[in-house]
């Protein structure tokens, strides 16, 4: 999928960028750059979309995510609607791999390091005590002194390269394919229409969709849209919006207790078969067996 390069800016007097952020609701649009992301959503919940992974994001959430990979965290409808009790806090650090110096990490005292950085081209997601050791790291940094501030990422990457929590969410099919359209020409165009299709299946995934009018909105013929979104994405784009209405079931499930049924209706779904299918496909689990074993996780 297109994605627009975003060329961040780095104070005169730093070598990585630490910001915090306070706001009604995310609003970057599907956007990539050349730097590493560490991301904590320190508080919100919605929906991501990392390279070709949909999935939840709340908060407490941690992610390093590779150089040049697209992303979009867009946080649920509420949000949007100007509810004051509402707001999407994070805390993201943007670094290259010579933030510490040219070749710094090919050092052989680095060489965990460096794979890490390899590795995070998967988007991981960091859990269990990793992730609460680095988020208590993150929001202690505010208060640094900019020497302390490169003494603590440095200490963040190593622990980082030594767990074993962290969790691909890429296919690295996709990475692949990413690589090479990174060198096809993109516009600021081609990312309002990709914005546009996302913004739509969001606020319209619990009706049928037909694919003639998506089509419609980018002026496209139904045919040239399903191979433009199947070429960028690796998925057709009924695929694309199953994805979507599952991860909208899983959230329904962890949230309340609202009949099974009632649930795979308000995600999308007019056929309770195909509800049970898809949903057994996507996450391995029937949705009852979903929402016991989120139960049981919270014990």
């Amino acid at each position: 999928m297109k994605a627009r390069l975003h060329k961040l800016p780095l104070k005169s007097d730093a070598s990585f960028l630490y910001e915090k952020w306070e706001c009604d609701y995310f609003d970057k649009p599907w956007h990539f750059h050349e730097e590493y992301e560490l991301t904590l959503i320190e508080e919100s919940i919605g929906t991501k979309f990392i390279g070709d992974k949909v999935g939840r994001f709340e908060s407490g959430e941690l992610m390093l995510i590779g150089s040049n990979i697209p992303h979009l965290f867009r946080n649920d409808e509420p949000y949007y609607n100007g509810h004051k009790l509402l707001k999407a806090r994070s805390v993201f650090i943007h670094f290259t791999d010579d933030f510490m110096g040219t070749n710094f990490f090919d050092l052989p005292e680095m060489k965990l390091v460096r794979k890490l950085l390899q590795k995070s081209a998967l988007g991981l997601q960091v859990c269990g005590n990793t992730n609460q050791y680095i988020r208590n790291k993150l929001l202690k940094m505010e208060a640094e002194k900019p020497a302390r501030r490169i003494v603590t990422l440095l200490d963040i990457l190593i622990r980082l390269s030594e767990s074993r929590e962290l969790r691909p969410m890429l296919s690295t099919s996709f990475v692949a394919e990413h690589s090479r359209t990174l060198r096809t020409k993109e516009t600021a165009q081609d990312t309002a229409k990709i914005n546009s299709v996302f913004e739509f299946i969001m606020k319209n995934f619990s009706r049928q969709i037909y694919l003639e009018e998506v089509a419609a909105m980018l002026s496209m013929s139904a045919s040239s849209f399903s191979r433009y979104f199947k070429h960028h994405t690796l998925k057709t784009f009924s695929t694309y919006v199953t994805v979507v209405r599952i991860t909208h079931a899983c959230s329904l499930l962890m949230q309340d207790n609202d009949n099974i049924s009632q649930i795979g209706y308000a995600s999308g779904f007019e056929n309770l078969s195909n509800f049970y299918r898809h949903f057994k496909r996507i996450t391995g689990l029937l949705p009852k067996d979903y929402r016991e074993r989120f139960l049981k996780s919270r014990m």
